[in-house]
């Protein structure tokens, strides 16, 4: 296509190879005819008459081939014309079609804007949901949590409590007073023969400044045979001076004390040293003394059961030790039933001292275990609150991040709102 520029109007119009030939042919025939004519022109003065003739019919020739081209051009503006009314069709249609692809375009951003944003309510909906879920799931956890730990800090507190005082309410009694109003409730009843006497009178070996004398005797007899013998010794943390006290800084004078008052065992029973798990798990053999044990208050009446029976077996050995002997009859099988029976109560002694530690080893595995419960609550807890501020800082711009089409969606929907309120609107 070719551009034209009418030297009239000034306008340009586009023609094809073949009309632009042929308007640039008509064109180089118009100036070779000028061209002519200047030549005739100039001849003319030599040859006036001659070409005066051959000068006219120039001319009137040229007349016609101009009003023809006036008329070619006239055609060549009609042409143009329509051409020009074509092109503004196009160009509309152009418009047109432009004008509906955009809007076709705009309206499927506009669906999937929709859609998008009805995923974000349902989101937003669906994390309010949770959050209230959440909490709920929270508060019934606070409050389980809340009844699970009261009851650990009272089952603590009753561990606690059986650590420290061994089940003992001494209700404003000292300990010896505890001590002998519990065995007034408990054994005499059923051992009226017996005595648990106080130990009033201080007794003074060679080499000593003062006598000394322990808190309480137990003796107990059986057809008129005194089987057995305790002396008990009774020390409360309240009972010793500031300094704090051991267990076995009393073993020394206990075992004095029973030597003294012919006693055949010692028992220490002790509110000291609460902390020490070896005083803690039952009846506690004294280390490095014969016939001497340690017993917190809830075995006093325990270790005196105990040793009734024992010493009641080994009576019945005795007497028949005793018999056999006045007989001449070797008594070897009796020293080994003795000796067997001295080695099955310390058995049967160990077994409930490990039966009674196990007892307390489950105690210390419940609280464990509570503890333990007790901190997944804390760790659930923890998790409610995090997953709850999750949901909170759930935002259109995170959710939009990293996604170039919707962020273009929301940018376009923003644009178009503000151009719908206009900027009195803003």
């Amino acid at each position: 296509m070719k551009a034209i520029t009418c030297p009239r109007c000034g306008n340009v119009i586009s023609v094809d190879d073949a009309d632009f030939a042929a308007i640039l042919s008509q064109v180089r025939t118009e100036e070779f005819d000028n061209e002519v004519n200047r030549r005739l022109a100039a001849a003319a003065q030599v040859q006036k008459a001659e070409e005066a003739r051959k000068a006219a019919e120039t001319d009137l020739r040229h007349k016609q081939e101009l009003s023809g081209k006036e008329q070619e051009i006239v055609q060549l503006r009609q042409q143009l014309s329509g051409w020009k009314q074509n092109r503004d069709l196009e160009l509309e249609a152009i418009r047109l079609k432009a004008r509906q692809d955009a809007a076709d375009a705009l309206g499927k951003k506009d669906e999937e804007l929709h859609r998008k944003e009805t995923e974000i309510t349902r989101l937003l909906t669906d994390a309010a949901n949770e959050r209230q879920s959440a909490a709920e799931r929270e508060r019934a956890l606070k409050e389980k949590f809340s009844a699970e730990k009261d009851g650990l800090m009272k089952e603590v507190e009753l561990y606690k409590n059986f650590k420290a005082r061994r089940s003992v309410k001494l209700l404003g009694e000292d300990l010896e007073q505890h001590c002998y109003t519990l065995y007034n409730q408990t054994l005499l009843p059923v051992m009226p023969d017996a005595t648990f006497e106080k130990d009033n009178d201080a007794v003074r070996e060679e080499g000593e400044t003062k006598g000394t004398k322990g808190d309480f005797i137990f003796r107990d007899r059986a057809d008129g045979v005194e089987y057995v013998s305790i002396m008990f010794e009774m020390k409360n943390e309240g009972d010793a001076s500031s300094t704090k006290h051991r267990n076995a800084d009393f073993f020394d004078k206990l075992d004095r004390d029973r030597k003294k008052k012919d006693c055949e065992f010692a028992v220490l029973v002790s509110m000291l040293e609460l902390d020490n798990e070896m005083y803690n798990n039952g009846i506690v053999v004294a280390p490095g003394y014969e016939k001497m044990y340690v017993v917190r208050p809830d075995n006093f009446i325990s270790i005196i059961t105990l040793l009734v029976q024992t010493s009641k077996k080994a009576l019945e050995y005795k007497k028949e030790l005793s018999v056999a002997r006045s007989q001449s009859v070797d008594v070897s099988r009796f020293e080994d039933q003795l000796l067997a029976f001295k080695d099955g109560f310390a058995r049967n002694y160990d077994l409930a001292s490990r039966q009674f530690k196990k007892a307390i080893d489950d105690i210390d595995a419940t609280i464990k275990k509570l503890e333990a419960v007790k901190e997944s609550l804390t760790k659930s807890e923890n998790n409610l609150r995090l997953a709850n501020n999750k949901a909170e800082d759930l935002t259109i711009k995170k959710l939009t991040r990293g996604n170039p089409t919707m962020k273009a969606a929301f940018e376009e929907a923003r644009a178009r709102k503000t151009a719908e309120e206009g900027p009195d609107d803003q």
